[in-house]
């Protein structure tokens, strides 16, 4: 079988790798152009293109999916399936392209968390299960028939980028298997339930910041989902202050929502939310490194009573 890949960050690195060693002929990789990236604005390429390249594969960098010359080239490519992980919507005239469709691979149990941030949003929810579905695309964003599901569990300490790498690999298998079934004939889609339908909107980076009236968990779930990115963060003396990691502080005092209860050149600095407080353990205070909690004491010397806004 003739299949068109379409990717592009490195979350879609394991099914093209999966694909790449299977039964079935890539005709062509089709991912982003190279984007500028880091403090230099270098134009970097995105991991698709570097993966296709280190496999030998014809590569193809596109602007839009829907100018007439993509569309005619991937018309003469003549794919049986297109395979998309992690890229952008395919408009109506793509995806009448191949004749046995095209299929996704989302990072959740569809009909829940359909939308860009489905790993993000489960983690900030609390979730302890998530897991990966395989579909056929249609116009409608995650809406087709589901050809696999595999409910995968949430590491209690787990962040979204350590979900992220343990999924992709995961939902290499079961696109692999996917595509398997549909080219032996035996795919049967399952409809979608609508009434449980969740949503999972893109991250903003205000989305990121802390509230401390919420309860303990709930900031720590924060933290997990939006690490190792948009970063969860505070505002400190009138700056974003991001802070990398927390951990539960039983011992400390009460106090406001916000406030340092404890702040200890050895111990580190603990802040009260809606219910307990936690340990600031990794902070990383404008223009430096990240540092212990207990180093930002140190060199900061916030003081008990002092308030996050």
């Amino acid at each position: 079988m003739q299949l068109l890949f379409m990717g592009t960050p490195e979350f879609s690195v394991p099914t093209l790798d999966r694909l790449a060693r299977g039964p079935h002929t890539i005709v062509e990789v089709i991912t982003r152009p190279d984007a500028p990236q880091g403090r230099g604005r270098a134009l970097q390429p995105p991991a698709v293109k570097l993966a296709a390249e280190r496999l030998g594969l014809p590569v193809r960098q596109v602007e839009s999916l829907r100018d007439e010359t993509t569309i005619s080239h991937v018309t003469s490519l003549a794919p049986d399936l297109i395979v998309v992980v992690a890229f952008r919507i395919l408009p109506a005239e793509m995806l009448r392209i191949p004749h046995l469709g095209a299929i996704n691979l989302h990072a959740a149990l569809l009909p829940k968390y359909r939308g860009p941030a489905p790993i993000q949003r489960a983690i900030m929810d609390g979730e302890d299960t998530t897991g990966v579905t395989v579909f056929f695309l249609e116009p409608t964003v995650d809406t087709g028939g589901i050809l696999r599901q595999r409910a995968v569990a949430i590491g209690r300490d787990e962040t979204y980028g350590e979900l992220s790498a343990r999924l992709s690999e995961i939902g290499a298998e079961e696109i692999a298997a996917a595509v398997d079934d549909i080219a032996a004939g035996r795919a049967r889609p399952v409809r979608q339930n609508e009434a449980h339908a969740t949503s999972a909107p893109k991250l903003r980076k205000e989305d990121a910041r802390i509230d401390w009236r919420l309860p303990a968990g709930r900031i720590r779930d924060l933290m997990r989902g939006t690490t190792p990115e948009p970063g969860a963060h505070a505002f400190w003396q009138g700056a974003p202050f991001p802070i990398l990691r927390v951990d539960p502080a039983s011992d400390a005092p009460a106090g406001a929502p916000g406030t340092i209860v404890i702040a200890d050149p050895k111990r580190g600095v603990a802040v009260a939310t809606g219910d307990g407080a936690l340990w600031l353990t990794t902070v990383q205070p404008p223009g430096r490194r990240p540092m212990e909690g207990a180093a930002w004491a140190r060199g900061a010397r916030p003081q008990p009573g002092d308030r996050f806004e």
